[in-house]
């Protein structure tokens, strides 16, 4: 490889001849590690054109340096790097310096903090990792997801590929999404009525940012998907957390001044409960009284193995006040970052403007490859294969936790991947999920669903989408061993201060 010519610059406060610069110039890179051995300089032609000097005076310093070893020449090849240049030294590492700002009073909003979970990134290298929503390796159709791709790089869609939409949107996955997805919902759209957007996370941004202001409420069900209550935070608007039953969002309990109801009917996060048919129209019927706008993250739908799932509350809407979030992240794989927003046309006219400000839109390729693995079956192949499979694990996992004796506080009676625990009273699952990472497993703790200071500490939830089902048995035995270790713990010190 030839080193870039515009690396290659003289200091103007350098001293000495021309000469002597360019040699200085040459070593320094070589002893600071910048040129590697075996990279080829640039031909003194170039490098004298590029620093405005003659020739001649670059071809002298590289013969000096030729001559200290610090550069090889490969006949009319060009001069490299020697392979006995000198080793760069390892110098310390630069000390950290304090800066002069006030980062306190200079940020004027934070975002850092909140109650979002980071999951280990080396997960996969867990033996028994019962985390949620990451993409099984086994189950991930990799060999047409790939021949997408290649499809999508075709000259054929090169437009596809290269152009910039602005605030639109690649009209094949816009067409599939109207015509195939959202039907199977029972919800019926027009494409002005759907945005893509960087997953259903980033749908949620965009909807508490064109609907939430200061002065306004929203209601969000407790225990939630904790991203969601981290990003109504940072909008300032005002918050209250409805706690949940076994039907999740209980209507009645919605204050009367709120402006935007936040739920999950399909499988409520993290209990995984389903919303009945009849606590669907009572929501609807609320809001209607409140003038309230609901949005609906249709989370897990597709997971309903057990059952079929029950039409979508977009479907229901004869209003127009429901705001439906998809996704197609957890289905496919979650680095995908790909999902749709679908509400009446002067909602998502602003959520559109409002994208385009940020992000102007996903990727085309990405859109266009999607668009392709959907619209070939390869997406409902892949469903059909997961809910197979995640069946199956269901089945040992359950079967597990019976024999072990651990209490399930919520389990999706259409399906989903993964049960809902509840821990002895006296258990911090924080403490416990450490514990087991010691040990090769991994778990969610459930503190951070929850809203307010007095989380409970008890709570945790066990995924089965991306643990094997002949590991899962074991798994299930080695949190069960740990449990009853911090429980017996916990008794014995309100023993002793008894």
């Amino acid at each position: 490889m030839t080193l870039p010519v515009e690396t290659f610059f003289l200091h103007p406060d350098a001293q000495g001849t021309l000469q002597s610069q360019i040699q200085q110039m040459i070593a320094q890179g070589i002893l600071s590690g910048r040129f590697q051995r075996g990279e080829k300089l640039p031909s003194t032609r170039r490098l004298a054109t590029h620093l405005g000097v003659s020739r001649i005076t670059v071809t002298i310093a590289y013969t000096e340096l030729l001559a200290n070893d610090y550069l090889t020449s490969k006949g009319r090849s060009g001069y490299y790097v020697s392979e006995n240049a000198p080793v760069p030294p390892a110098f310390p590492p630069t000390p950290v310096t304090n800066d002069a700002v006030d980062w306190s009073r200079a940020i004027g909003q934070k975002f850092a903090g909140g109650d979002t979970v980071r999951k280990p990134a080396d997960w996969g290298g867990y033996r028994y990792p019962f985390i949620y929503g990451q993409a099984d390796p086994e189950l991930f159709d990799h060999a047409n997801w790939r021949l997408c791709a290649l499809k999508a790089l075709g000259q054929k869609d090169f437009t596809a590929l290269t152009t910039d939409y602005y605030d639109q949107d690649d009209p094949q996955l816009i067409e599939f999404i109207a015509r195939h997805t959202l039907p199977r919902r029972g919800i019926v759209a027009r494409p002005e009525q759907i945005l893509i957007t960087l997953g259903a996370q980033n749908a949620l941004w965009l909807t508490t940012q064109v609907l939430l202001t200061q002065r306004r409420r929203a209601a969000l069900e407790d225990p939630c998907y904790h991203a969601l209550r981290d990003i109504l935070s940072q909008s300032r608007c005002h918050v209250t957390p409805v706690r949940v039953d076994a039907d999740g969002l209980p209507p009645e309990a919605i204050p009367p001044d709120t402006d935007v109801i936040f739920t999950t009917p399909s499988h409520q996060c993290p209990t995984t409960a389903t919303m009945p048919m009849g606590r669907r129209h009572e929501l609807l019927k609320r809001a209607a009284e409140m003038d309230a706008l609901i949005v609906e993250d249709d989370y897990e739908f597709e997971m309903s193995f057990l059952k079929s799932p029950s039409p979508a509350l977009k479907s229901l809407d004869a209003d127009g006040r429901v705001i439906y979030v998809g996704s197609f992240s957890k289905s496919l794989f979650p680095g995908l970052r790909l999902g749709y927003l679908v509400g009446s046309e002067p909602f998502i006219r602003e959520a559109r403007a409002l994208r385009a400000s940020v992000l102007r839109h996903p990727p085309g390729h990405v859109q266009r490859t999607a668009a392709y693995f959907l619209s070939l079956g390869h997406h409902d192949a892949l469903i059909r294969r997961m809910g197979s499979t995640l069946h199956d694990r269901r089945i040992v996992m359950s079967k597990a936790i019976e024999e072990h004796g651990l209490q399930i506080a919520g389990q999706g009676a259409f399906g989903g991947s993964s049960f809902w625990m509840r821990g002895p009273q006296g258990v911090d699952t924080q403490e416990l999920a450490k514990r087991l990472q010691a040990r090769g497993a991994l778990i969610e703790p459930g503190h951070s669903f929850f809203a307010g200071p007095s989380q409970p500490r008890n709570y945790y939830r066990l995924a089965y989408s991306s643990i094997p089902a002949s590991r899962i048995s074991k798994g299930v035995a080695l949190v069960a061993e740990e449990l009853h270790t911090m429980d017996e713990l916990a008794l014995s010190r309100v023993k002793n201060w008894t």
